[in-house]
Parts: structure tokens; C-alpha cells; sequence
């Protein structure tokens, strides 16, 4: 398929800058692959189309603190950087993104904080936005300097959203999952978001388990794509895992013919990585840039829970390879025309 069959437009206004204040009460829309139907719900009715034992998978990244605001030394022009991947602890070597990028050359030195206490120096160019930096912080261990990085940090919303407005204080919060654990993430897994402390409650007293893996989503998943023809696109890499504990459950819960519900494109991204061909899961530490387009034959879910996204992004090609190209981008034109809320803190749909 060609990266121009996943164009919609989308109004600006559709764009949701803020979470609800009840997670759970967002909308959902239902797509039905077997009818070819379409329900109008709200994201707590979901409970509705599963029973007991049948089986969540969520994603339990926990997002980190990745942005950085500095100043280039001398001229003091204001720089963004996006922290992707720490390349060596000891050293504090980290791959970034940096805004605007032409002004940032190998050797400059950048300052963040009011007090400019934590510098970093650009040691090398990775790609036209990509720099890697070392931080010049001469603390006593690697734990003190990790620290003092995450209290100069803010939480990094998509570009999309930045673009709109201002990061703030309530969005360490809000762009978090309820059930965050594994730190390492750039981006939320945002079909989580939904997620309240009442509806998890819920789902335990229905009877119907959850397990987590882990797949610290990186900023790939939000890159634009440059390339038409989507075989010749590369994901950028990013680290997952999934226990034995959890690879057990699913398989467990296949082999009884329960229903399987996957809660986001990075927990299904991270499953299709590891599995065998006869839908078994297997334990996995390690990295992965699978991208799923369609057309694909998924092994695992019976089910898919995940956000409304931009367009020409690959996790909506993901969810149209799930539910089916036409279908899914029907859903879309729908999706606009009824109002519904895009992005990661818009609403959800739900692939059965």
C-alpha cells in the first residue's frame, strides 16, 4: 500500500488539547469486522462485548520526563530537546532530537535550568533533526545525574498537541496510564488513557484478567513517513519485553478459546514481534522496529482497543490492517463528521 491511501483531513478544532476529567467517559466507536457495523458508545460500555476470562494485554510503560528547553551558548537562542535513548549511563551519552535544528552544530554547548547548572555538548549529528549529546554533570553517581535530569524535564507531549498549546504541570499526570510501571517511554500509550480506576475495578469483579508486557514507545511512531511506498520505510528501534508470566497467560487464554483484547498499537506492535505461528507468545527482551501495514495476518488478538490518530501515521495504517483498510478509513470520515475527539487525549475505537 502507498503512504498516500492513509491521508484524511483532519479540522484542527477535532484536535483534543485536554483529557476528559472522567477518562472513562469518552467516546467509542465500535467497528464490527464480522457485520461491517459501526456502534456509537461510551469507553466504559467496553466491558459489554467481553466475560470472564477473557484477557486484557496493556502496555505498562511509564512515560519519562524527555523534554528539555535550553539555550545555545553564546547567541542564547532558545533550543527544544527531546531526549530519545540514553546511549551509555556512565558517560551520559543520549540520542535527541533537538528544535530548530539547523542552528545546532557538533561542539556547541547547550544550557537548561534558570540557574544553566546542567550543560550538554553536541558530540555528533544522526540525522538532519538528531544529535547526540554528552552532559557535562560531574555528580558522584549515575543515579545523581538521572535525577537532576528528570527535575529539569517535561512531559513530552506529541508535537501535534505542543503545536496547540503549552505543556503543563497536570499533564505528569494526565499523560500517564493508571497502571504506568517500566519507565522508559517518549510517547504514552494512549488507548490506556481511558482507563479508570473504577472500570479496572470493574473489569476484575466481571472476571475478566489483564497481564502487561512493556514496550517503551519512542518517537517514531510519530515521525512522518518520506516515502510512498511503505515496504521501504524503517521504524525507528524501540525496547520491549514481555515476561514468561505474561507470555503464559495469553497463551493460556488462546488455548481455552477466551477472547483476547489488545489496549493499544505498541502492546500489538509487541506481541506480533514475539509470536509463533500458531498465535503462541513468546518471552522477549530486546528490541524491535516491526511496522504493520496492510495487509497483515494478526495472531494473537480477537480485539483492538486504540486512540483516533493523524493521518498517515502508522498506527492508524496498524489499525487499518487490523480492521480492514476500507472499514477503517470509513470510521474515520465518520469519526470527523460526528465530532469525535482526535489524537492522545481524544477518543478511542474499538475493533472487534
Amino acid at each position: 500500500m502507498k503512504l498516500s491511501q492513509f491521508k484524511f483531513f483532519l479540522p484542527e478544532e477535532q484536535i483534543a488539547l485536554h483529557p476528559l476529567e472522567e477518562r472513562d467517559n469518552a467516546r467509542l466507536m465500535v467497528l464490527n469486522r464480522k457485520t461491517q457495523t459501526i456502534e456509537h458508545k461510551i469507553f466504559k460500555d467496553v466491558l459489554d462485548y467481553f466475560d470472564e476470562e477473557d484477557l486484557f494485554v496493556l502496555n505498562d510503560t511509564k512515560v519519562f520526563q524527555a523534554l528539555l528547553y535550553g539555550e545555545k551558548e553564546k547567541t542564547g537562542a532558545k533550543i527544544r530537546v527531546f531526549l530519545l535513548r540514553e546511549l551509555n549511563a556512565e558517560s551520559r551519552l543520549w540520542d535527541v532530537l533537538v528544535d530548530p535544528a539547523r542552528k545546532i552544530r557538533i561542539g556547541n554547548k547547550l544550557y537548561f535550568g534558570e540557574d544553566e547548572s546542567l550543560v550538554a555538548e553536541v558530540i555528533d549529528n544522526t540525522t538532519s533533526r538528531g544529535r547526540t549529546l554528552r552532559f557535562l554533570y560531574d555528580g558522584q553517581s549515575v543515579e545523581d545525574f538521572r535525577k537532576k535530569l528528570k527535575s529539569y524535564g517535561f512531559t513530552p507531549l506529541p508535537e501535534d498537541l505542543q503545536r496547540l498549546r503549552d505543556v503543563e504541570a497536570q499533564d505528569e499526570f494526565d499523560y500517564q496510564t493508571l497502571y504506568a510501571k517500566n519507565e522508559g517511554a517518549v510517547a504514552a500509550p494512549a488507548a490506556g488513557l481511558h482507563f479508570s480506576r473504577e472500570l479496572l475495578k470493574r473489569m476484575e469483579l466481571k472476571g475478566i484478567e489483564t497481564t502487561s508486557v512493556t514496550l517503551h514507545a519512542g518517537l517514531g511512531n510519530f515521525r512522518d513517513i518520506d516515502v510512498e511506498d511503505l515496504t521501504k520505510h524503517k521504524l525507528d528501534s524501540e525496547q520491549m519485553f514481555i515476561s514468561e508470566e505474561a507470555a503464559h497467560t495469553i497463551n493460556e487464554t488462546k488455548d481455552k478459546g477466551r477472547k483476547i483484547c489488545v489496549v493499544g498499537t505498541t502492546t500489538m506492535k509487541t506481541l506480533e514481534f514475539s509470536v509463533y505461528s500458531n498465535g503462541h507468545v513468546k518471552p522477549y527482551d530486546g528490541w524491535t522496529n516491526k511496522f504493520i501495514f496492510p495487509p497483515y495476518d494478526f495472531k494473537v488478538s480477537d480485539a483492538l482497543i486504540t486512540n483516533f490518530h493523524p493521518s498517515q501515521s502508522v498506527m492508524l495504517m496498524m489499525a487499518a490492517a487490523f480492521g480492514g483498510y476500507e472499514f477503517v478509513m470509513n470510521a474515520y470520515k465518520i469519526a470527523v463528521k460526528e465530532g469525535y475527539r482526535f489524537l492522545s487525549y481524544g477518543d478511542a475505537m474499538m475493533i472487534i
